[in-house]
């Protein structure tokens, strides 16, 4: 069995990837159904757990979107759960320097190329007589580590260059922080956008993926243009959170006092 996004990446198309905060089947089957070419359940700042992280697996199973996970942290126990419950994809936060990416990856994958441990529960309902998951999972899995500080700037190419690394993935809240400025998403200062340019050269030198978190359309769209392939729009929650807040304020608009 191939993953779709992987083989959706590997001709250049981007990936409009959605966002899972919100601990509910429901919640990501409606997501799924909304068109994402994959679906992240974000077990750091989301108020997902594993057992939810599941329940979101198994909603969005009817609908072609490849699931993925944002792990709490760079540790093998959680980043194998994950897997063994059917991610396509790891995105890690807090990746700093090549030998924490060598650790992501050693952690990601079976021997010989890692250390993962053989039991994926759910995992292995992707392959197929004759083609059992853990000979194509190494070859298949998505495994991005997060760009978000100052160090991880500064050993960017040492990151890309750890083998089985499939890209990066930049956070810029943090990476806000990181230098001094506010934890935004849709960032415009040259500082950021110059690491935006060297992150996409440098991951296109080497064949792999840029990845960036963004808030609104418009920016997606236009760091789409810029060379990155995996686009994430805000959240579950975020978006909810959004045309609720809307929605209220056009009836308040036209229905004007009586319904302040």
């Amino acid at each position: 069995m191939k993953n779709a996004l992987k083989a959706r990446l590997a001709v250049d198309k981007a990936c409009l990837n959605g966002w899972l905060a919100i601990p509910s089947g429901f919640s990501a089957e409606v997501m799924a159904r909304a068109g994402w070419h994959s679906v992240t359940v974000d077990l750091q700042h989301g108020v997902q757990d594993y057992l939810s992280m599941v329940q979101c697996f198994q909603a969005m199973g009817a609908y072609p979107v490849t699931p993925m996970v944002r792990v709490p942290w760079n540790e093998p126990g959680i980043i194998g759960k994950v897997l063994d419950a059917g991610a396509w994809g790891v995105i890690c936060p807090m990746v700093n320097t090549a030998e924490e990416a060598k650790a992501l990856i050693a952690a990601c994958l079976y021997p010989p190329k890692g250390n993962r441990s053989n039991g994926p529960v759910r995992a292995g309902g992707y392959g197929e007589p004759g083609n059992l998951y853990q000979g194509f999972a190494n070859d298949e899995l998505l495994v991005l580590p997060m760009i978000e500080t100052r160090q991880a700037v500064d050993n960017l190419e040492e990151i890309l260059n750890v083998p089985g690394i499939s890209g990066v993935y930049v956070g810029p809240s943090d990476m806000g922080l990181s230098f001094g400025m506010s934890p935004t998403l849709d960032r415009e200062e040259p500082e950021i956008l110059d690491i935006y340019a060297r992150v996409i050269e440098e991951t296109g030198r080497r064949g792999l993926i840029a990845g960036l978190h963004t808030a609104a359309p418009a920016y997606a769209a236009r760091m789409i243009g810029l060379g990155f392939r995996i686009i994430t729009i805000t959240s579950d929650a975020t978006l909810l959170g959004k045309i609720a807040q809307e929605t209220v304020r056009q009836i308040q608009t036209v229905a004007g006092e009586a319904a302040r």
